[in-house]
This record gives C-alpha cells, structure tokens and sequence, in this order.
C-alpha cells in the first residue's frame, strides 16, 4: 500500500484535483500520459476515487463538528449540575451534620466521587431521597433550597444523561466516519502514487511539465 507524506488532508485533495484536472486540460500532457495507459477512461477511474474521496473527507468533518458541539452541550450541563449539587451538597451537610442515618441516606459522608459514572449515581442518590421525602424538603429550605430549585436540578440531571448519549452517539458516527476516510485515502494514495510513477517516466525529459502535474524535480 502505498504511503504518502504527512500533510494535511485538504492538502493531498488539493495536490490530487490539479494534477488530475491539469493530466487533462493540458494536451500535451494528456497526449504522452495516454501513451502510457493513462487514457480519458482511467484518468475519469482517479477522478471518480477523488470524488468519493472528498465526500469522506467532508462528511468526516461534519461528524467531528457534530461531536465537539455534542460534548460542549454534555460538558455544560455537567458544570451546571455539579455547580448546583455542590453547593446544595454543602447546605445539606451542615442541615443534616447531626443526623448520621440522613447523612449517609443522602450519601453526603466522605468525598465525592470523580469518576463520572460513580459521582453521577451520588448526586442522583440525592436528589431522589430528598424529593420523595418532604421533610428533608422543609428543613432544605430553611437554607433557601426549594422543592423548585430540586426539581430543577432533578431535570438537569435527566438532560445531561441525554446529552452524554448525544455524545457518545456522536462521536461512534465521528470514530465511523474516519475509519471510512482512511480507508478511501488509501486507495486514492495507491492510485495516484502509480499514476505519478508513471507520469516521471513518461515526462522525464519534460520538467515543467511533471511539475504542472505537482512533481517537484530536483536537479
């Protein structure tokens, strides 16, 4: 398989569409390179490769933009659930601090989680004791946390399970579409590096016009 130099690539689309679009547009290059099996039909075959090639690419793009949107959705809402739970985590404890059953009912005692998943599974425990129970609820408000400001954030908590799913749905169509990019770059960088092995034989005696296919001669 052949391998090509590590530059971008928008970069190698770019170097491939002028060297396929000049092959044809200028005729002595068009009359040599056919001599040499690079004829109307096979340049339309690299041509046809390039073009599915570009829709990868584009479509590889428009996936990763949708990934990055759908993590910075994900992102916000863990922030503002994790600065909201924080601050009722900390009313909470000095409400509760004298009741070691509602302490621990409410998974207020010792540190909070960092991974994801397990820090999730605190600040839900919390929220669905509390909301099921309306004196935990009274004695909440006397530090200024309604049944609204619960509810609210019991939401919260429902939209950034969703948004994590957006997320990780978005970035398995992200991580599917690359695949497919590479895997279309690969025969497009093994048809055009044949065709530009052919080309410095069939213009070796010509240096303008390699270049005008985008070979760069070094004397």
């Amino acid at each position: 398989m052949a391998t090509r130099p590590k530059i971008s690539d928008v970069a190698t689309l770019e170097k491939y569409r002028v060297a396929l679009e000049n092959v044809e547009a200028q005729s002595e290059i068009a009359t040599i390179m056919a001599e040499f099996g690079y004829d109307a039909a096979l340049i339309e075959e690299g041509k046809n490769l390039l073009i599915k090639t570009r829709q990868a690419y584009d479509l590889n793009v428009k996936e990763d933009d949708e990934t990055s949107q759908a993590y910075s959705n994900f992102s916000e809402k863990r922030d503002s659930l994790s600065d909201t739970y924080t601050l009722h985590r900390k009313k909470a404890k000095v409400v509760f601090r004298k009741d070691q059953q509602i302490m621990e009912r409410l998974a207020l005692i010792g540190s909070l989680p960092t991974a994801y998943i397990n820090w999730l599974e605190t600040v839900k425990k919390f929220y669905t004791e509390v909301l099921v129970d309306t004196e935990l609820q009274n004695k909440l408000s006397r530090l200024k946390i309604s049944v609204e400001d619960l509810n609210a954030t019991n939401t919260l908590i429902s939209e950034l399970e969703s948004a994590r799913s957006g997320y990780l749905r978005e970035k398995g169509e992200s991580q599917d579409a690359t695949i497919a990019k590479n895997s279309a770059f690969a025969l497009l960088d093994d048809w055009m590096s044949e065709f530009y092995a052919v080309a410095r034989i069939a213009l070796e005696d010509n240096i303008q016009l390699l270049e005008a296919l985008g070979v760069i001669v070094r004397n």
